[in-house]
């Protein structure tokens, strides 16, 4: 039996569950008389929907929110950090190339407000330390 096309595939695949039910292979699941929990993916990209979902059913996480975790851990730890810790620059640094790649994956708007705040939690720690503040970092 060559199948052609999605057509040829959605067709086997409506008749193996239905010969399922038939046999009543799924009676008895959980969930079933109620309505389908749908995620809401309409703002995924469709040649990305099959990859998130396997992620999210698997535990995982897309990159881009991974990428947003870090930039909240990262501004965290500098926020915390004393001056002249060593992991406040170790952070600084990793916090400046995360930014640097939102830049050039066309997320600059998220890459904007990761810049700002980090501004702003620099500003901060220099005012608790009595540090001066760089011009720079208040434009």
């Amino acid at each position: 039996m060559k199948l052609t096309g999605s057509l040829g595939l959605d067709a086997l695949v409506e008749r193996r569950i239905e010969a399922a039910i038939a046999r009543g292979e799924l009676d008895g699941l959980p969930g079933a008389g109620r309505p389908l929990v749908l995620d809401d993916d309409a703002l995924v990209p469709e040649e990305l929907r099959v990859a998130y979902r396997l992620l999210k059913n698997a535990g995982g996480v897309p990159p881009e929110l991974a990428q947003l975790a870090e930039l909240g851990r990262l501004l965290g730890a500098i926020s915390r950090a004393e001056p002249g810790e060593a992991e406040c620059g170790t952070a600084s640094r990793r916090l400046r190339a995360l930014m640097v790649q939102l830049e050039l994956s066309g997320r600059t708007a998220t890459a904007r407000a990761a810049w700002q705040r980090y501004g702003e939690a620099l500003r901060a720690r220099c005012n608790a330390s009595g540090l001066p503040v760089n011009r720079a970092m208040t434009a």
